[in-house]
């Protein structure tokens, strides 16, 4: 008969996440985990099988709630501004441990030599994507934004946006920069 587990599994994963956040795939030694979950080394193996495993545990995780608030900000009859201007405000007012982006991050370490964390990452991007140009086709209809803009280009142009200035707060922009940033992408509608 197994042993039943003693810790929470989603905990274990929340924590891990937080440890790859901070310093990505390959700086995260299982020591780090170790000490991020609160786990001895064999409880990680026996549960999550490898680093590997965890981490990719790890970032659907991460994909799965940033994307559920990207959909949320999306949802209702707000103008379209506001709902754009509510994801910048999400990484505006994001906790001072959570600077950049998880997805970001792997984007730049880890999809470009690793096929099944690309599509993993573009499956997420295509999610938000598609949301993102509905509200923006919706709102070109309805006559909130010029009928000359492409919904898909200023969607992209909002996702790169996001990225971007999370890159910039990792690097230590501050507040009033990105302010400044969002701006000008708010004015690009």
């Amino acid at each position: 008969m197994a042993r039943p587990r003693k810790f929470d599994e989603e905990r274990a994963v929340e924590a891990a996440m937080h440890a790859f956040w901070a310093a990505g795939y390959e700086a995260t030694s299982t020591e780090d985990l170790c000490r991020a979950t609160g786990l001895g080394r064999s409880s990680i193996y026996n549960t999550f099988k490898s680093k590997r495993d965890l981490f990719d545990r790890a970032l659907r995780h991460y994909t799965t709630v940033k994307t559920a608030r990207v959909l949320a900000a999306l949802e209702g009859d707000a103008p379209v501004r506001d709902k754009v201007r509510a994801l910048f405000e999400q990484i505006l007012q994001g906790d001072a441990d959570e600077v950049g982006c998880l997805v970001v991050n792997t984007s730049v370490e880890l999809a470009p030599r690793d096929p099944g964390i690309a599509a993993l990452l573009r499956r997420d991007y295509d999610v938000r994507f598609t949301a993102l140009r509905t509200v923006l086709d919706t709102a070109r209809r309805t006559g909130e934004i010029a009928a000359d803009k492409d919904p898909g280009q200023l969607a992209h142009f909002v996702i790169t946006t996001i990225s971007g200035m999370q890159v910039s707060a990792s690097a230590g922009a501050d507040r009033a920069t990105l302010r400044q940033v969002a701006g000008a992408a708010l004015g690009a509608l």
